[in-house]
């Protein structure tokens, strides 16, 4: 189970810090991320980090967004900064195990002008 948390409302140029935390270990998971989903739009990947550390970036967050893993305390953070109005969105996270792909709960985000 995946549990997200740190959404919130922040102005335009503000940060927050996102936490996904597992109900179990997240050693032996090989891929976790970050999607979105704004109003009206498609759920958007934005960020992903594997087990060993590397990490990938949709191009709308590069040098904005950080993606990192404490496996010690099974959470997965996502770290956003410079944030801008069209980051308002539910944020999601999710990992893939074996073959499935697993969900947190969204978190909402919300970033004034």
């Amino acid at each position: 189970q995946l549990q997200a948390f740190g959404g919130g409302l922040v102005q335009a140029g503000g940060s927050l810090r996102l936490s996904c935390v597992s109900s179990g270990s997240i050693f032996s998971i090989k891929v976790m991320g970050w999607y979105r989903q704004a109003p009206g739009k498609q759920r958007e990947l934005l960020a992903s980090i594997t087990d060993g550390g590397r990490a990938y970036y949709v191009d709308s967050v590069k040098g904005r967004f950080t993606i990192s893993r404490d496996n010690a305390k099974n959470t997965v953070y996502l770290q956003m900064n410079s944030l801008k109005p069209e980051d308002t969105a539910v944020y999601y996270c999710y990992a893939d195990l074996a073959a499935s792909r697993y969900w947190g709960h969204g978190t909402q985000v919300t970033v004034s002008s």
